[in-house]
């Protein structure tokens, strides 16, 4: 039985190691990827968390491998950004205010985009 076990042990690792080793390395050029983009014309308050796969960028001189798989930020109003890769998901949350909310991303000829009206209430769009 602990043969079995030792065994899934190391057949885990063998498909876990690989895996944790194949993120990119962007340099400096953090936002690269996919176009995000919220929208509250009416100027209502948002948190956006995105998620992707992982990255290592310099985040400064000391820290070259900063390494992340999101991104979180909050905001009214619209804002708009870019993610590290070609691909993720983002989902943001109306928080407070007046009128709706909602997230766009763009690659290349294809956009996705959600929206929500109500306090608490989360909006999704990715591009995998």
């Amino acid at each position: 039985m602990t043969r079995a076990f030792a065994g899934a042990i190391v057949l885990g690792l063998m498909v876990v190691a690989p895996t944790a080793s194949a993120q990119v390395h962007l340099g400096k050029n953090f936002e690269n990827g996919l176009h995000w983009s919220v929208a509250a014309p009416q100027g209502a308050s948002w948190s956006l968390e995105c998620r992707f796969a992982p990255v290592t960028y310099e985040a400064s001189q000391y820290d070259l491998r900063h390494w992340t798989n999101r991104i979180r930020t909050g905001g009214t109003g619209a804002d708009r950004g870019r993610l590290p890769q070609q691909d993720g998901r983002c989902t943001v949350t109306k928080t407070g205010g007046a009128g709706p909310v909602g997230i766009a991303m763009v690659r290349g000829s294809e956009v996705v985009a959600d929206g929500v009206a109500e306090t608490g209430k989360t909006a999704r769009a990715g591009l995998l």
